[in-house]
């Protein structure tokens, strides 16, 4: 299908968007995309952030709280990017047939899709002939960001790091750590009952991996080595 991408974008039938969280991971599309390139985006920087407050009204279908321990509620952190001018961080390249991107933005409910160029790109390998728009998505900063615990979902984050060991190695696990920022946000462990909606299977070596890159992460204020348990 690759040899159909030129023919396809000038048709004007595709659109590509920069994943950097858990759209690098393939098992976590729900759309039936065009291809997928390993990649680097220059001038951006990946953090940690508080899901910010959005209306239900506003956004059909929004999650609400999750319920954490003791009987109190949570909204959990996402990932996000902002620009940067001397940072740059690994991801995948999705193509995707534009037809899908409605289904893309409702997923990406809490972000702003923002337009790069194929200059913005480096590639692992030979450069993609594509000729089509190019987006990456960014978190609503203009709305207030949720009050209480905002930990990182384990199952969320299971799904990342995965997909960031799949496309890139145990160095680019690594390099996903390094390159994110506020890593010190509390993780709540849900791994055995999963929260997130496209939560994925582990094998033992992958649970070991990044346990271990986990540990490399920087530790910041009084959340140093902080898990938040679901029991």
């Amino acid at each position: 299908m690759i040899k159909d991408l030129r023919y396809l974008a000038d048709a004007g039938e595709l659109v590509g968007y920069f994943g950097y969280g858990s759209l690098v991971n393939r098992a976590t599309l729900r759309t039936e995309i065009v291809a997928a390139f390993p990649a680097r985006l220059n001038g951006w920087r990946r953090t940690w952030r508080p899901q910010p407050v959005m209306a239900h009204a506003a956004v059909p279908g929004a999650d609400p709280a999750i319920g954490g321990g003791a009987g109190k509620a949570f909204t959990p952190a996402l990932l996000t990017a902002h620009r940067a001018p001397q940072a740059a961080i690994d991801g995948l390249l999705v193509i995707d047939l534009r037809a899908n991107l409605p289904a893309v933005d409702a997923r990406e409910r809490h972000y702003h899709r923002r337009d790069i160029g194929p200059g913005d790109l480096e590639f692992y390998g030979s450069a993609p002939d594509i000729g089509c728009t190019l987006h990456v998505y960014e978190a609503r900063s203009e709305l207030p960001s949720a009050e209480g615990a905002t930990p990182i979902l384990r199952s969320y984050l299971d799904a990342v790091m995965q997909g960031f060991c799949t496309e890139f190695g145990e160095d680019g696990l690594m390099r996903f750590v390094a390159e994110t920022d506020d890593f010190y946000t509390p993780i709540h462990e849900d791994r055995h009952a999963p929260l997130y909606p496209r939560s994925v299977q582990l094998s033992a070596r992958e649970i070991d991996l990044f346990d271990a890159a986990l540990g490399q992460r920087p530790i910041g204020q009084s959340m140093r080595g902080q898990v938040l348990s679901d029991d």
